[in-house]
């Protein structure tokens, strides 16, 4: 008898609501189904580490203009045509394209018919890969296509992540930094960092600089030296390096190299090639202080540029005029924002932000 009663507290502890007495009054009557993998609780995770401060700078606080809006117009190889209820039309070379653009909470301006001819609309499906998250209501496209840069050539190329290879916006930045190495009376070195597909190392190199390009991703490596090929600047002096960008500038600095000019422009995440985690609010901060430590002598401009992060360019700003406090070479810290302006029309589409050391002050 006893024997029979402990298998009977045993088959009333394993049902739902324990053993005393089966389920609770408030459950009877229904069925208990195990929780889905997405309703299970968060696993607990071990909170971060306290970010250590960061040393106070003494000296100088460098000179600062915000906001500065730098613009770009439409050119004969890019135009943003329209934007509005979260789309913008873009021409890229001789492609129409329709890409999703959440800045553009106000109404379009072109009639319909206009964006019905466009020759690609990114639609976005998580099913596909590369060219199966485009859509083209005409022919299909293939996977690249030709357009240049200020007489530079390169691919453009539609990527699963409704990239195409360029981000027309930088055009500001590329332009002044041609003026200042064809200008310079010495050969300049550039670092970019975070290089992507490259357009910022061929302008550099096509103007007579000594370029390292370094980005986490060996396709956009392959896609750079594809357009170096393209452009005909296979001769031109450039260092094509696969590492996480931070561990290169720290490497740098403990050889002591420098570079003359540093151009900036990383992800809000990314992982470098050995799993390395990048967070921008976390990472940035020792990046830049670690950019500051490998300027030359005679350093002329580090340009930082920042997309889709939850921040102004002020915030930027300061963090800049922070990192060249002191800095014992004669320069002014640049901030704001970096718009395209519509083909026709006053409307233009904030696109990033920005924050630059120029020596000698305003450009």
């Amino acid at each position: 008898m006893a024997q029979t009663d402990s298998r009977k507290k045993n088959r009333q502890k394993n049902r739902p609501g324990g053993g005393q007495g089966g389920k609770p009054a408030e459950t009877r009557g229904r069925v208990f189904r195990p929780r889905p993998k997405h309703a299970q609780p968060a696993e607990k995770t071990t909170a971060p580490e306290p970010r250590a401060p960061r040393p106070m700078r003494k000296g100088a606080i460098p000179h600062g203009e915000a906001p500065i809006i730098l613009e770009t117009a439409a050119d004969a190889n890019y135009a943003l045509l329209d934007c509005g209820d979260g789309e913008k039309l873009e021409r890229y070379g001789p492609h129409r394209i329709i890409r999703p653009e959440a800045q553009a909470i106000w109404a379009k301006r072109l009639p319909r018919d206009d964006w019905d001819k466009a020759d690609a609309i990114f639609t976005g499906d998580t099913d596909e890969e590369g060219l199966g998250r485009w859509r083209f209501p005409g022919k299909q496209l293939g996977e690249t296509w030709e357009m240049a840069f200020d007489g530079i050539p390169y691919f453009g190329r539609f990527t699963s992540f409704r990239h195409v290879g360029v981000f027309p916006e930088q055009a500001v930045h590329w332009r002044h930094m041609a003026d200042r190495i064809r200008a310079s009376d010495r050969q300049l070195k550039v670092l970019n960092l975070f290089g992507y597909t490259g357009v910022a190392s061929l302008v550099a190199a096509e103007a007579g600089a000594h370029v390292t390009h370094v980005d986490a991703s060996k396709k956009a490596i392959t896609w750079a030296r594809e357009n170096q090929d393209l452009a005909k600047l296979s001769d031109k002096p450039i260092r094509w390096i696969c590492e996480d960008a931070l561990k290169f500038v720290q490497r740098e600095a403990r050889r002591g190299n420098s570079y003359d000019i540093i151009l900036l422009d990383p992800p809000a995440y990314g992982r470098g090639p050995n799993g390395e985690v990048w967070q921008l609010f976390d990472n940035l901060p020792e990046m830049l202080d670690t950019c500051r430590d490998i300027l030359s002598e005679r350093p002329v401009m580090m340009t930082l540029t920042a997309y889709a992060i939850r921040a102004s360019f002020f915030a930027m700003h300061e963090m800049m005029r922070d990192v060249f406090t002191g800095f014992d070479r004669d320069g002014a810290i640049q901030s704001g924002e970096l718009i395209i302006r519509e083909e026709a029309g006053d409307r233009a589409l904030s696109t990033s932000l920005y924050s630059r050391w120029i020596a000698g002050g305003p450009a």
